[in-house]
Order: C-alpha cells, then sequence, then structure tokens
C-alpha cells in the first residue's frame, strides 16, 4: 500500500506537532507554503495558530484561493483550533478583514473561552473515534456558535457547547489532539486521503 502524502499549512502555528503523529501513523509529511505544494497533497492539516496571521499570510504567498478551491473541490482536511476558524463558513468576531477559507457549513466565534489563562483540558466523549474518551486541550479556543444543515456535530462539550464538527471529508476541532498524543482525528483523515 503505498503511503498517502499529507500537506500541513506550514505558514504559521504547530506544524511540527502535527506533522510529527501523521508520521508515526504512516503518512508522507509535506509542509504546505505554495500553491505548488497543495497540488502535491492528498490531504490537509490546518493547524492552531494565530487565525487572522495564517488567512494574512495565505494571502501574501498566493495560497488563499488555491486553498479555497481544493477544499471545494473535496480535499480532505483537517483544522485544530485556529484550523478550525479557517474551514468556518462564517465568523462571529474575526479581526477587521479577516477572512476563512471555508469548507463547513458553520459559524465560529474566535477565542470563546477568553485569553491563554483560561486554557484548560477536559475528556470528551466523541463517537466518531470511539473509546476511550478523547483528552481535549483547548488553548484560546474557538466554539461552534451555530451548525448550519451540512455540517454534524461530532464532539460536544459537557455544557452542550459544540466543538468538533463534520462535513464530509473536512473535520474542524476546537482542540488540540496533536499535543495530547491522540491519533485517532488524523487517523480519520488518512483513512479519508485513502477514500478520496
Amino acid at each position: 500500500m503505498t503511503r498517502p502524502r499529507i500537506g500541513v499549512l506550514a505558514l504559521q502555528g504547530d506544524v511540527r506537532e502535527h506533522s510529527r503523529v501523521l508520521t508515526d501513523l504512516g503518512a508522507d509529511v509535506l509542509s504546505v507554503r505554495r500553491p505548488g505544494d497543495l497540488a502535491a497533497v492528498s490531504a490537509l492539516v490546518l493547524p492552531g495558530g494565530e487565525s487572522s496571521v495564517i488567512d494574512k499570510l495565505s494571502r501574501a504567498f498566493g495560497m488563499r484561493e488555491p486553498l479555497r478551491a481544493a477544499i471545494a473541490g473535496g480535499m480532505p482536511v483537517l483544522g485544530t483550533c485556529a484550523g478550525l476558524i479557517l474551514l468556518a463558513d462564517r465568523l462571529e468576531d474575526g479581526i477587521v478583514g479577516q477572512q476563512t477559507f471555508g469548507g463547513l457549513d458553520v459559524t465560529v466565534r474566535r477565542n470563546a473561552f477568553g485569553s491563554q489563562t483560561e486554557s484548560f483540558e477536559t475528556d470528551l466523549e466523541v463517537p466518531a473515534v470511539g473509546d476511550p474518551r478523547v483528552k481535549a486541550t483547548f488553548i484560546r479556543a474557538p466554539i461552534v456558535s451555530e451548525v448550519g444543515p451540512s455540517a454534524e456535530v461530532i464532539a460536544r462539550l459537557p455544557d452542550g457547547g459544540v466543538v468538533g464538527v463534520r462535513q464530509g471529508g473536512v473535520m474542524g476541532l476546537s482542540f488540540h489532539p496533536e499535543l495530547d498524543g491522540e491519533r485517532r482525528f488524523h487517523k480519520l483523515l488518512l483513512d479519508a486521503a485513502r477514500d478520496a
């Protein structure tokens, strides 16, 4: 079986952590910075970081439209934290001029839990990945404030807040599985890449 080639958008954010998880799962990993890099991968991770900075850099590097086209064209994508924000079709409180790539029929609110000092960990039931529960780390995390009819909720906080969504091969998480040794979401991405 050929090793799937998975890209990690490497404009800003926790690229190394995602790359390590994907490599451990048997993928060839490519840091994606230019449109030619994107054309060479079968799936993509949008990492955590600063969503407004990644948005600006995607435009500066000529990546915004190729990313939008790849996502709209069915490329499997996993977005964590800032990556979820970038995948949202609608953004509730972006900075002036901030744009997203789209792909998830959701509205997302940035920094929904407050500043860095309000970061927290919790365990989540996520039927899409089965047992055991997912240890989830939230760092200046967004929340999904509205889910449209095309998207499916895959993870909720104990209070009901939506922190994981999926639409076809596109998945967005408010938390950081790559920081906790949690590989099951990346494995779903690899499975989607093999199926695509």
